[in-house]
């Protein structure tokens, strides 16, 4: 009988979904713009994407996902969960991915976001043979090579000058080229090899043991194995964790604010993770480990990264000469000797945990986290006021304890931290669907001024969880079936003293969409925000009590139209505007822009224009441009001009797939680009990619 309900599924929904589904098809720019309704240069995007990634790659299996799983997509709500649980607690497994449409609650536009990340095809019933022939013949493994360019000459490659001591100037030693190289063998729940290696423009291509530079730049690597007996996970080489909140491993992908205002708020335990990107911080390199234990899992984690540094020389309380770190360099760039200087200067030693309980209907979860810390040389940052509180010292250690509960069509979830200084972090948070057109999300965070985590970043205004307090309500609604609003209003406050506000201070963001979707071909919203943070006032000078403080308030605004013409070519349009308010002055700025693409089954083609006019750099406009695959590109435009890029994909066998990406910014109120060694004598920017995928198995 159930054979017979499936296949009556099937037909039904065959004629609707066969016409414009493809399988692992996901429009990555309308997904990334929901997630990020307004880009900020605080939000780590290359991580981001590159968490996004991992999550396409390894779908999860419908008759195998829990609850948690599903909430770390983003994309259901909490009524539709519950209501996913139920319909396979009722009827048993799933036989085709059509049945998704009998859920309750379930509508195409949902359907269409959630399908590229899940699975009905068990692929652990294919662990046939050893592993290295399984790594051999797996048809995810491939090799991809990237290059990237600016092709004006920046003032660093220009010869040095001579200085009236005799001495030259700085300049970058390597050429403005950009190489990338990724290479992966990976079998989903089963096991994931490989490594990337990156050359960032300016770097020498050179093998120089005392600057530990070793042809590229930079070497990301790692083994995992997964599912072998009670080893759930088995990590060596580069790695990452995310358990509870965030609090203590943070990494991953995980939001936080956007115009999705429910899901993007809670983050999901989703234990060891390969590191696959290239960015020089936030990772472990060592080995990790995962075992179920019944109801338990018991992870453990040994770590010792190199870590860049302003290394100083200074004397102790004996007058004898020592080493100490004033800084770390978290920017990855090698391209002048004092950049060299500070490579590898440090190395960082971590040694932690995590033991997580789950219930048996895994509605219920628990766990405490734990890590130690360890610099070989101790922090003695440059005394500031606003970084009083800040970590100093030579090691920390930070613990938690966090649990989610899911009771029907309510997600409760917290976690509360405490480091060696004694600061603490604490977030509680609520998501719920409150009626089937109705979803909320409550979250209250609060953050010490002396709390120091250093794989952290829960929810939180700040780009770090330290200093700060808040609470944040968000709404959906679906008022008629083609219209969705969704927004959110947060209020902060933060206790001491910040970067550009000697003073304690406090601010609010909100944000909010309406979506309008009369058809499958048609979507279009509109979205507002502002925000508003106190700073420190220009003229007034400090007084006994600190410095004055004003108010700068940012407003946002952009409508969007996308169309489907038909099965090849589709448009969008959109017009962006931003004012800015500080001391009784007001600027603002806008973009315009047009995109065109073209789909067909071998080639792929799309292009934009984008006229901007910004009065100063706080009126930035942030857009997210479509680039080669796995690469993120949200650039910043800012004073006036026009922007146009062309995109291009070609399948020119089945193994082999070739992009090339031609992006150019001419500006009309300037003369130079940039400033320091990155200064262009002109007024015309021009930077393009290619990049070749071989898929060794297809």
């Amino acid at each position: 009988m159930r054979w017979c309900w499936a296949f009556f599924i099937f037909l039904a929904a065959f004629p609707i979904l066969a016409q414009t589904y493809k399988p692992r098809e996901i429009d990555l720019e309308q997904f990334a713009e929901d997630l990020f309704a307004f880009q900020d240069e605080e939000l780590d995007y290359e991580n981001l994407y590159e968490g996004l990634l991992q999550l396409l790659l390894n779908p999860v299996h419908l008759n195998k996902v829990s609850a948690e799983e599903l909430q770390s997509l983003y994309i259901l709500t909490p009524l539709q969960i519950t209501e996913f649980i139920n319909y396979r607690n009722t009827f048993g497994q799933f036989l085709t991915i059509y049945e998704l449409q009998a859920i309750p609650e379930f509508d195409l536009e949902t359907i269409y976001k959630l399908l590229p990340f899940v699975t009905l095809e068990d692929r652990e019933h294919q662990f046939t043979g050893n592993l290295w022939s399984r790594m051999a013949s797996d048809r995810e493994n491939y090799l991809m090579i990237r290059h990237r360019r600016v092709w004006e000459p920046r003032k660093g490659y220009s010869p040095p000058d001579t200085l009236s001591n005799g001495r030259l100037t700085n300049r970058y030693l390597g050429d403005p080229n950009d190489l990338y190289v990724r290479f992966r063998m990976q079998h989903t729940k089963d096991f994931s090899v490989g490594f990337t290696l990156d050359k960032d423009p300016g770097e020498q291509f050179t093998w120089d043991t005392p600057t530990n530079r070793y042809g590229f730049n930079f070497l990301s690597y790692h083994f995992t194995l997964y599912n072998k007996g009670k080893w759930k996970t088995l990590a060596l080489g580069d790695y990452q964790l995310q358990f509870g909140q965030g609090l203590v491993f943070g990494s991953g992908f995980s939001v936080g604010k956007g115009a999705e205002a429910i899901t993007t708020v809670r983050r999901s335990s989703l234990g060891i993770r390969p590191y696959t990107s290239v960015l020089e911080f936030g990772y472990f390199r060592g080995a990790a480990f995962t075992r179920k234990e019944g109801r338990f899992e018991i992870t453990a984690l040994a770590s010792s990264t190199p870590r860049d540094g302003n290394l100083q020389v200074g004397l102790d309380t004996l007058e004898r000469e020592e080493a100490y770190i004033s800084s770390l360099t978290l920017s990855g760039l090698h391209r002048t000797s004092n950049e060299i200087a500070q490579k590898a200067q440090l190395r960082e030693n971590n040694i932690g945990g995590n033991i997580q309980y789950a219930s048996l209907n895994r509605s219920f979860q628990m766990g405490i986290n734990t890590l130690f810390t360890e610099y070989s040389q101790p922090f003695q940052r440059q005394e500031r006021v606003y970084n009083e509180f800040e970590f100093r010292g030579k090691q920390n250690h930070i613990h938690s304890f966090y649990f989610n509960y899911n009771y029907q069509n309510y997600f409760f979830f917290g976690e509360s931290a405490r480091s060696k200084s004694g600061g603490m972090g604490t977030v509680l948070g609520l998501m719920s669907s409150l009626s089937p057109k109705v979803d909320l999300s409550l979250l209250y965070r609060n953050y010490a001024k002396n709390f120091h985590t250093f794989y952290g970043n829960g929810f939180g205004e700040g780009s770090r969880p330290i200093n700060e307090t808040g609470f944040y309500i968000g709404l959906q609604a679906k008022p008629i079936r083609k219209v969705t609003w969704s927004g959110y209003y947060d209020q902060f406050r933060f206790p001491w003293l910040r970067f550009q506000a000697y003073a304690p201070s406090e601010g609010y963001e909100w944000l909010q969409r309406i979506t309008y979707s009369p058809s499958r071909q048609i979507s279009m919203f509109v979205q507002t925000r502002q925000e508003s943070k106190e700073r420190n006032h220009r003229a007034a000078p400090a007084g006994p009590s600190g410095h004055i403080l004003s108010s700068a308030k940012r407003f946002n605004s952009t409508t969007s139209l996308d169309m489907v013409l038909d099965r090849n070519w589709s448009i969008k349009s959109r017009v962006q505007f931003s004012s800015y308010r500080f001391e009784g002055q007001k600027t603002k700025g806008y973009t315009i822009l047009q995109d065109l693409t073209f789909k067909s089954q071998k080639a792929s083609f799309s292009g934009r224009v984008a006229l901007f006019d910004t009065d100063d750099y706080d009126n930035r406009q942030y857009v997210y441009e479509k680039n080669v695959l796995w690469a993120f590109s949200i650039p910043a435009y800012y004073g006036q001009g026009i922007r146009y890029y062309l995109l291009s994909q070609y399948k020119i066998s089945p193994k082999l797939t070739v992009w090339g990406r031609l992006a150019r910014t001419s500006f009309t109120d300037r003369d130079k680009i940039s400033s320091g060694l990155q200064e262009i004598n002109g007024s015309t920017l021009t930077e393009s990619t290619l990049q070749l995928r071989y898929a060794f198995n297809k």
